[in-house]
């Protein structure tokens, strides 16, 4: 293929990228939960799970509001290395090392100084989140800057969600062996104990691995040029939102995006729970992830062919309907280990189309912002899938830290000590609330969500016919 090798790199740091997520969306709170508050005391471990939990919530939402300024920061780049790259280094470059650091009790903090504790996750987790937004907004919004052909985009963004699909199922595949590898030669630990030392060197894993994936991309990906992008100017603090507010499709396609985001990262991030204190099998979790990796290369790889039959609309609202099935099946799977795979794997499987069908969608607002409005703002767009994933992250590490406590699955319980209400109180975290929020998520991308494909063809043409006449005015001026 032409592009094999820019292909190839962005594979490589979408896996990166996507296990540092998984890692910070789903298993930091599960460190935290189960590691580093699992005193005697239940009333403190509660106390400061709440305290930390409400802190990344409420850090991340403040957060949230710069990133539109961040993607405008990467639009007004201009550098000999484009207006991503540096961009995607500096930020994996400090947000691994704040990773392995929030990984740690700081030196037994936790329980000599909980205060301090406190603070010094706070700051470190504000500089993490600060510098991963920079690289999670600069890799996916080099997209359309890859290409401005719809087929090419399209493999492009494939691909993309094929390494990143791995690389977040990685995570749930190799994260019990590593924590229990590290831990028994950290720690001297035994018979599959987990220690904070094994946790310290999962970190380390994860925090090398985004490194080196930003650093694939970074070699060997080129930014397209074209009449199209070359249309661009800087944008302002004030320019960056009003170019947000008047792209109705980018803001109906993220309110969708929202609630569906929302309702699937609770339901994912409980899951180890429920195979450690529902299930009490938290071994057949690496099962799961080894299921779930199986079916997302599936199902990536099926996009292409998918989307030229029925398109994204027809993915998107489908797949939400088969992950409502998905649902019902868990629900009745209790303990079955059998029922419960099968449970995962009809949820699981669509999920990373609708991604995609998301992600293309908001990559083809960048084309038609710049026809609505005159300008184009690829950063800026695309910062706006970023932003939806990690405000939803937020208020999941919050509703995944009350479940938790509510349900009694919190330091040393044990699948026994889980009482009939307590698991009821489980579920209806883990599956009844998110099912209305994806509902809502179709429901709201079905009726107002018109950016399709075709049209997206017709608004490039329109663009690259009004820019081509344009530029043929402007040479013949300079003629004269």
């Amino acid at each position: 293929m032409k592009h094999v090798k820019q292909y190839t790199s962005y594979a490589l740091g979408a896996f990166g990228h996507d296990a540092f997520y998984a890692t910070l969306s789903t298993y930091l709170m599960i460190f935290i939960t189960s590691q580093i508050f699992d005193t005697s005391n239940k009333a403190f471990n509660s106390h400061m799970i709440y305290m930390v939990s409400t802190m990344m919530m409420v850090i991340r939402i403040i957060e949230i509001a710069f990133d539109p300024m961040i993607g405008g920061a990467v639009d007004n780049t201009d550098t000999r290395w484009g207006k991503f790259k540096p961009w995607l280094m500096t930020g994996a470059t400090i947000s691994s090392i704040m990773l392995i650091i929030i990984f740690t009790d700081f030196g037994g903090l936790t329980t000599s100084n909980p205060t301090l504790y406190l603070v010094l996750f706070g700051l470190t987790y504000v500089v993490l989140d600060i510098f991963y937004s920079f690289k999670d907004i600069s890799f996916w919004s080099m997209l359309p800057a890859l290409s401005t052909e719809e087929d090419v985009r399209a493999k492009f963004g494939t691909i993309g969600r094929l390494g990143s699909t791995i690389g977040a199922q990685a995570v749930p595949i190799a994260i019990v062996p590593l924590v229990v590898w590290f831990s028994s030669i950290f720690s001297g630990a035994k018979n599959g104990t987990e220690t904070h030392a094994g946790w310290v060197g999962f970190a380390v894993v994860i925090a090398a691995v985004s490194f080196l994936g930003a650093l694939a991309t970074t070699l060997g990906t080129k930014e397209s040029k074209t009449l199209i992008r070359e249309d661009t100017e800087k944008t302002s603090v004030i320019g960056i939102f009003k170019a947000l507010g008047k792209n109705d499709q980018l803001m109906w396609l993220a309110v969708s995006y929202f609630f569906f985001a929302l309702g699937y990262v609770v339901t994912n991030s409980l899951l180890l729970y429920y195979f450690t204190y529902v299930m009490g099998a938290a071994k057949q979790f690496t099962y799961a992830g080894w299921l779930m990796a199986i079916l997302g290369v599936i199902s990536v790889s099926l996009f292409p062919t998918i989307v030229a039959k029925v398109h994204r609309k027809a993915i998107y609202v489908g797949g939400i309907v088969m992950m409502i099935i998905g649902y019902a099946v868990f629900l009745f799977a209790g303990t079955n280990s059998v029922a419960v795979m099968i449970a995962i794997a009809i949820f699981f499987f669509p999920y990373p189309m609708i991604f995609l069908a998301a992600l293309m969608t908001i990559t083809d607002a960048v084309e038609y912002g710049q026809w609505k409005n005159g300008t184009r703002n690829e950063s800026v767009t695309l910062a706006v899938r970023p932003l939806i994933d990690k405000l939803a992250g937020a208020f999941a590490n919050g509703i995944v830290a009350l479940a938790a406590v509510h349900s009694g699955m919190v330091g040393a319980a044990k699948a026994g000590g889980v009482s009939a209400h307590q698991l009821m109180v489980f579920k209806s975290f883990m599956f009844y609330a998110p099912v209305i929020l994806i509902v809502i998520a179709a429901l709201i991308y079905f009726f107002k969500v018109s950016l399709t494909e075709d049209r997206h063809k017709k608004i490039v043409a329109e663009l690259e016919k009004k820019l081509r006449a344009k530029k043929d005015e402007e040479e013949k001026t300079a003629e004269n």
